[in-house]
């Protein structure tokens, strides 16, 4: 790299609203563990308000995610580092949370699989390789592509963002930069500027903390709208574990009120599938017609029980 790149690269980043000096914090080296502890948990506690300022423009995202999962899409979380690694732990949840399939929501992490255990900083600069990553999944024009770099300028991620608008996907950033210094065209920015961090540029801190949030909050509320939730409960969970299993049991005890044999009998029949119990119980039917109507009514359990009522 060229000392003029260097330099402007040099100019770039200290400009950037992620590197900069936190003056709350800048004699933290000094202060005993209570008080370093009381000055990150003071910090932390502004986020979830700068959060709650982006929710207009969460929900514009959530409504493209939706409309892409009904089409067949698919959604990719591209980031580097802490952001890379975010994604990768929200889509791995969702197959055992939710009961999607395992590729509906994938993340991709600059550096591949050993980024997630060992930093692998350098992989961060390749922008090629972020549409190359991108590209290698089966990415399409149905799909949707959500960047996550806090300092909005990782290469890798653009990269991946360029060439999914290239596709004609729809495409989603998520940064800790104003909006004002958005400069990569996608179809939704999520900007939730957190300030310096404790510790000057340790984006692992209080911007990992709101892109957490975020991506909380897209997956989440696109699942809710899919009609993967029933009340506030998990109904498409999957009973992969012990654990898993249990909480299916209790998830129908505690919404339709029977005892733990029936729930256990019930779900048993219902090949372990909470969703078709609690439409035998609730709609009084035999499985056959529990997935007749949960097929009509496109996953919805409310509108499946709408539908046994209109035909009593």
């Amino acid at each position: 790299m060229g000392s003029n790149t260097s330099k402007r690269l040099f100019e770039e980043i200290q400009n950037l609203a992620t590197e900069k000096r936190n003056p709350a914090t800048n004699k933290i080296d000094t202060l005993p563990a209570v008080d370093i502890l009381k000055l990150i948990n003071n910090e932390d506690k502004q986020i979830p308000f700068i959060v709650e300022k982006e929710i207009p423009y969460i929900a514009q995202a959530v409504e493209i995610i939706v409309q892409a999962f009904n089409n067949n899409g698919r959604l990719f979380y591209i980031g580097a580092g802490t952001s890379g690694r975010l994604g990768v732990l929200d889509a791995s949840e969702c197959p055992p949370t939710f009961g999607v399939p395992y590729d509906m929501v994938q993340g991709i992490i600059a550096g591949g699989y050993e980024a997630l255990v060992r930093a692998q900083e350098g992989a961060e600069d390749k922008k090629e390789k972020g549409a190359d990553d991108l590209l290698a999944r089966g990415f399409n024009a149905n799909d949707v592509a959500c960047g996550l770099a806090a300092s909005r300028r990782t290469p890798y991620v653009i990269g991946a963002i360029e060439k999914a608008r290239e596709i004609g996907a729809k495409t989603i950033y998520i940064t800790c930069t104003p909006r004002s210094e958005m400069n990569v065209p996608v179809d939704v920015a999520i900007c939730p500027v957190v300030g310096p961090e404790v510790i000057m540029g340790s984006t692992r801190m209080k911007s990992g903390t709101a892109q957490k949030l975020v991506v909380n909050m897209l997956t989440t509320t696109s699942m809710i709208r899919l009609g993967k939730v029933y009340e506030n409960m998990m109904v498409d969970l999957q009973m992969t574990s012990k654990k898993l299993e249990e909480r299916s049991k209790r998830t129908v005890m505690i919404i339709t009120g029977v005892d733990y044999e029936t729930a256990a009998t019930t779900l048993k029949d219902a090949d372990g599938h909470v969703k078709t119990a609690l439409v035998m119980i609730l709609g009084g039917v035999a499985k056959d017609r529990a997935l007749k109507y949960l097929a009509e009514s496109k996953g919805f359990v409310r509108n499946a029980l709408e539908l046994i009522k209109n035909e009593k």
